[in-house]
């Protein structure tokens, strides 16, 4: 039983290390363009910005991709951004753009934008319970939920001497 035990904690240990370390930084990253809304249809604008230029940094601009031409990031006070806007032209495609910005110290940084025909929508929440015709585990009946909480808890006892049993070799 202990070594059973051993051998699940260090296999579990081991799995936990390993998706930590595979696992990917998430935070601000300085090394890329935010583009907002990252999906447009054509004749919207776009608003990008990075943090890789600076505090006092400005940027130029290029969303010649899609056919949106140059245009400026200036510095701001919003987390050390250059921030910029630009306007996706009518006649652009649907697709995925590559926007870039060059800072004034020479570094570049791109970001994507997605041209779609039709807009997207915003996410709805949903509202109210999900009439599936089963009913759920909470459902109005305390006793059926008591009744199956009782049976669970059995078979994990059941389960739980069975192994006990087989690890002492009393046989089953």
């Amino acid at each position: 039983m202990r070594r059973t035990a051993r051998l699940l904690t260090g296999t579990a240990l081991a799995v936990a290390v390993a998706g930590l370390a595979a696992a990917p930084v998430y935070g601000g990253d300085a090394g890329s363009l935010e583009v907002f809304p990252s999906s447009v249809v054509p004749g919207e604008d776009v608003t990008v910005n990075t943090a890789a230029c600076g505090s006092d940094g400005t940027a130029s601009g290029n969303a010649g991709a899609v056919g949106g031409g140059s245009f400026t990031l200036a510095a701001s006070a919003h987390e050390h951004d250059a921030i910029g806007q630009f306007q996706v032209p009518p006649s652009a495609q649907p697709g995925t753009y590559e926007i870039v910005a060059t800072c004034s110290h020479g570094r570049r940084v791109t970001g994507d934008l997605l041209v779609t025909l039709a807009a997207t929508r915003e996410q709805v929440q949903p509202r109210g319970h999900v009439d599936t015709g089963v009913g759920g585990a909470l459902g109005p009946d305390p006793v059926q939920t008591a009744a199956g909480v009782a049976a669970l808890a059995v078979a994990a006892a059941g389960g739980t001497w069975l192994l006990h049993r087989r690890a002492r070799g009393d046989g089953i």
